[in-house]
């Protein structure tokens, strides 16, 4: 299986659990990544020669080329879930692309970590897929597979490459994103700013003035134009009885609608639509 992550090629290559036992694989390299956890018991990871403890919990990594040993304890044994991944830059990605992937990229990064992330949860879930296919079974092993690489690449990664530059204003259009969403939503139905405010978890006041101050119209005066656009839009594409039209926009009566209508598009929802919503004047 292969894919793309962040600017690199990713071919999938294996993956897999060894039950706890005492066991040992002689030294060795590969031209992939190999990552284990150990989930039980414990053991030793050598690269190298270089000799690291390795107990339950323990993320470690032996990067393309790197002669690598494990061996585990006599008594305990050692359980491990593993996976192996090959990384090829595409375009002008450089192999030592910085952020998230340096952990993996950079040879001064350490060969063991602790932290897991997400990493048990997502080998859990393809675990279950592989034990249990259904139908999107290849897309799920494929956005496993992408995530499981990510958090990987970040298990290993230093704590300053991991940091990310928020966007002060993401929140605020988030927020005003979903007060509109739930006003076009919700046209039909009797609507109050509290109902607004409760969408995005913020005090009445708040969230009027939030969305006043970043579309230039009250949440009131913004359902009032979207109830009468989407009545204009109904009257001209059915044949909906004047009085259903406002009912579904949210007028229980046609009065009002009526009233409304005509304020806002200089016409009364009749004539409005006899005309196919041109003003004569």
């Amino acid at each position: 299986m292969t894919g793309e992550v962040d600017g690199f090629d990713v071919d999938y290559l294996s993956w897999g659990f060894y039950a706890p036992a005492v066991w040992r694989n002689y030294a060795h390299t590969h031209s992939y990544f190999e990552v284990c956890l150990a989930y039980s018991g414990s053991g030793t990871f050598s690269v190298e020669g270089e000799v690291q403890e390795i107990e339950e919990g323990a993320l470690f990594v032996a990067r393309p080329g790197d002669v690598h040993e494990i061996i585990s304890d006599p008594v305990d044994g050692l359980g491990i879930a593993f996976w192996g991944f090959t990384l090829q830059p595409t375009g002008a990605t450089s192999a030592s692309a910085p952020g998230w992937w340096s952990g993996l990229l950079r040879a001064d990064r350490p060969l063991v970590s602790s932290e897991l992330g997400s990493l048990p949860v997502l080998i859990a879930a393809l675990a279950a897929e592989a034990a249990a296919p259904r139908s999107g079974v290849s897309e799920q092993l494929k956005a496993l597979g992408t995530a499981l690489v990510i958090e990987t690449a970040r298990a290993f990664a230093a704590p300053d490459d991991l940091a990310v530059a928020l966007d002060p204003e993401a929140r605020t259009t988030s927020s005003v994103a979903s007060m509109e969403r739930y006003l076009a939503d919700n046209l039909a139905r009797p609507v109050q700013v509290r109902d607004v405010a409760a969408v995005v978890h913020l005090s009445e006041r708040h969230a009027a003035r939030l969305f006043a101050r970043e579309t230039g119209e009250s949440l009131m005066a913004m359902l009032r134009r979207l109830r009468l656009e989407r009545g204009a839009h109904l009257l001209l594409e059915t044949d909906d009885p004047i009085a259903q039209v406002a009912r579904t926009c949210g007028y229980p009566e046609a009065r009002p609608f009526i009233t409304a209508f005509r304020r806002y598009f200089g016409q009364p929802p009749g004539t409005f639509r006899s005309n196919g919503g041109t003003l004569h004047l």
